[in-house]
């Protein structure tokens, strides 16, 4: 039986000495309340599915960086890459994917190649865009100019720091958010690795499990404590695959249905193990290497997971290294490669739509064009920015609350008893006017769609997705 744990954050005072600081968080923390603080064993109830969750393995390297974007548009990050390039990898991402602001800035642990990018990031956001909504860290400091500077963004910008340990739940909109790591009290003498935080999230019937770089006894520890509430759609590997993380009895737990390896592709440490690939292939689990793959995004309806990786190559765990490596901080789409769990691709009811993308479960309405950059300044023309739908079927198409979304969870709702007639097109502008049969208005007041690459994704009023077209 699971047992009953404390859930608790603490809120962090950052108070940095004034000559030769260590860097160190200090020991006098004042409790804190949270709305956030939760206590007791997660609940399994998972919550019901309701839009798209993005789940972004951003290719940084030898490190690590997961964006999440939840159905209503709230964004998590989760750790900011390697010290050696200052999170301009991580930057350059999320500006590329138009987020504006991150709500929960999650630290895995404070190891110089998971905040390497923190400080700058802070300094984007609370400078430039539109700010960090909380901070969560495992609380374990590091004597690394890394860690100093990441503090020292904290309190510049007065942003809310909290301790946050297992047992505690981040209040994430559409997205059950568990923490279910580092233990309290810490294990392994507080070696950071070892109390990683570790992040379930659930949106419907898919999962996440988000290890950090927990390692074999964090690893036994979550699975004595949690048992089979670990079962998880997706695993990120642990500690970018290394040999001491991914054990057999955290994987039997688990039981995911894809593994992430988050690592460079000449990893000087050897990542991933070969003993990590064999205990994957061992249990058959396709298996994604951001140094081949790229990019990864998963996006989960509540029901299956679509993966897109920028790069197609091998998922069989021991033919990982015969894939072509890409450089991290490449630019380019994704393209679906699989779904997990849901009916799979190959059995949907598919049309095929010359430059449309192509539509699933039912196939009526296609994506016919798409005009991303419009003449001029798109922020003075933003109706010059615009997507046109088509009905392919033979009767008409009745729209009523079906969804229009870009990558970054901007959502356009179709008018109520709105119908498209068969044959008919209609044109989706991106700034304001007056809905006709033909022509429709977002009212948006900044440009939706990146000119460099989007997505484009279509849900019925089900909530079910009936349409994707990635373009670049």
């Amino acid at each position: 039986m699971v047992g009953q744990h404390r859930g608790r954050i603490l809120l962090v005072v950052v108070a940095l000495f004034m000559a030769g600081c260590t860097g160190m968080v200090p020991s006098d923390m004042s409790s804190g309340g949270s709305p956030s603080t939760q206590t007791g064993t997660p609940d399994s109830t998972a919550v019901a599915p309701n839009g798209s969750v993005e789940v972004h393995f951003i290719n940084v390297g030898q490190s690590v960086s997961t964006l999440v974007v939840g159905p209503t548009g709230e964004t998590m990050l989760v750790d900011t890459g390697h010290y050696n390039d200052d999170g301009k990898h991580v930057l350059q991402y999320l500006q590329r994917h138009d987020i504006e602001r991150i709500d929960h800035l999650v630290v895995s642990h404070n190891d110089a190649d998971h905040i390497g990018g923190n400080a700058a990031v802070i300094n984007y956001y609370e400078t430039e865009a539109d700010g960090i909504g909380a901070i969560y860290d495992p609380g374990i400091a590091a004597s690394t100019q890394t860690y100093e500077q990441y503090l020292d963004a904290v309190e510049e910008h007065d942003v809310t720091l909290y301790e946050t340990r297992e047992g505690d739940a981040i209040q994430f909109e559409g997205v059950e958010t568990q923490v279910l790591g580092p233990p309290e009290p810490y294990i392994e003498n507080e070696g950071r690795n070892e109390n990683s935080l570790v992040l379930k999230l659930t949106h419907g019937e898919t999962s996440f499990l988000l290890t950090g770089d927990a390692e074999d006894d964090q690893e036994a520890s979550l699975v004595e404590e949690y048992g089979d509430q670990l079962q998880s759609t997706v695993l990120k590997a642990g500690h970018h695959g290394s040999a001491s993380s991914s054990s057999e009895v955290l994987l039997d737990a688990v039981q995911p249905k894809a593994v992430i390896v988050s690592s460079a592709y000449d990893s000087q440490y050897g990542h991933p193990a070969t003993e990590v690939l064999q205990r994957l292939a061992d249990r058959s689990l396709p298996t994604y290497w951001t140094a081949t793959h790229g990019d990864i995004v998963l996006v989960s309806d509540g029901r299956s997971i679509s993966v897109q990786t920028q790069q197609d190559a091998p998922t069989a765990p021991l033919e990982l290294r015969s894939g072509e490596s890409i450089e991290p901080g490449t630019s380019g789409a994704v393209t679906e490669r699989a779904r997990l769990g849901g009916d799979p691709a190959a059995t949907q009811t598919t049309t095929a739509v010359a430059d449309g993308g192509t539509p699933v479960q039912g196939g009526e309405l296609s994506l016919t064009d798409i005009n991303a950059d419009a003449d001029g300044d798109d922020r003075e023309n933003l109706n010059d920015e615009y997507l046109v739908f088509q009905n392919n079927g033979s009767e008409p198409l009745d729209l009523s609350g079906w969804t229009v979304e870009d990558e970054a969870g901007k959502r356009y709702v179709f008018p109520n008893d709105y119908m498209l007639d068969a044959g008919a097109t209609v044109t989706l502008h991106t700034g304001s006017g007056s809905d006709s049969e033909h022509d429709l208005y977002w009212g948006a007041e900044s440009p939706v769609w990146n000119n460099a690459g989007d997505t484009v994704i279509v849900h019925n009023s089900e909530g079910e997705r009936v349409l994707r077209r990635t373009y670049s």
